[in-house]
């Protein structure tokens, strides 16, 4: 085992581990053991008790949230001509459609989302093999698959993000940056949790919310009290 340093021993003598702590509570303590030189990224890991592999168990959603990610989100448009515009306008970082499809075959996938039409879901269907993995496909139940473009744009560039129960039934997100105050940390991380909790599959029976845990980049997790999100 590697020898643990001075601060990292002060950090974890932050944190009570037979505690759960309130989320205003972890939202300030997560501030007091994030020390990264960089804007380090506060994450939620909610662990559900549901089996994904059902179809009427799974639980996937979007959410805006108050105060956005903190972070610049790249968008792609996958879009006819016609379109084009309307997405350069709502803050699209990239716009066309046989070009870009062509890029991505190719390897390409600097992007954090992408936005398409119906009308052109037969050619972006062809790329599901690659987006599909890095959580890049379109979808209709996130509002990335519309006619309405540029307010899809702009909704993920304010702060809509998508999330999804995993195969071990947990759901990962990101919800701020260590940057942001305490209290906007404490209304991103309600607004997700709170929206898992009305995704409850009425299939799912037992205790929903297990167990939540918050971290940032190298912290240690800080232990969230899942009874207060029991319904």
């Amino acid at each position: 085992m590697g020898r643990v340093s001075k601060k990292r021993k002060e950090i974890l003598s932050k944190i009570d581990k037979e505690k759960a702590y309130s989320v205003a509570e972890a939202c300030t303590l997560i501030k007091q053991v994030t020390t990264t030189k960089f804007d380090a990224s506060i994450d939620v890991a909610v662990r559900l008790g549901v089996d994904p592999r059902k179809a009427n168990q799974m639980v996937r959603g979007t959410v805006a949230l108050p105060h956005g990610t903190g972070k610049d989100v790249k968008v792609l448009v996958l879009c006819t001509p016609d379109k084009e515009a309307e997405a350069l306008e709502a803050g699209a970082d990239f716009v066309g459609l046989d070009d870009y499809i062509t890029k991505i075959k190719g390897g390409w996938t600097d992007i954090d989302v992408i936005v398409t039409m119906p009308s052109v879901m037969g050619k972006v269907g062809a790329l599901g093999r690659i987006l599909g993995p890095r959580g890049l496909m379109p979808n209709p139940k996130t509002g990335t698959v519309t006619m309405d473009v540029a307010k899809a744009v702009t909704e993920v560039k304010a702060g809509k993000i998508d999330f999804r129960v995993d195969k071990f039934g947990i759901v990962h997100s990101a919800v701020a940056k260590a940057s942001f105050e305490s209290d906007k940390i404490e209304d991103n991380l309600k607004e997700l949790l709170l929206t898992i909790v009305r995704l409850k599959p009425t299939a799912s029976k037992g205790t929903y919310i297990k167990s939540i845990y918050l971290s940032s980049t190298m912290s240690p997790s800080i232990n969230i009290d899942a009874k207060a999100f029991a319904n």
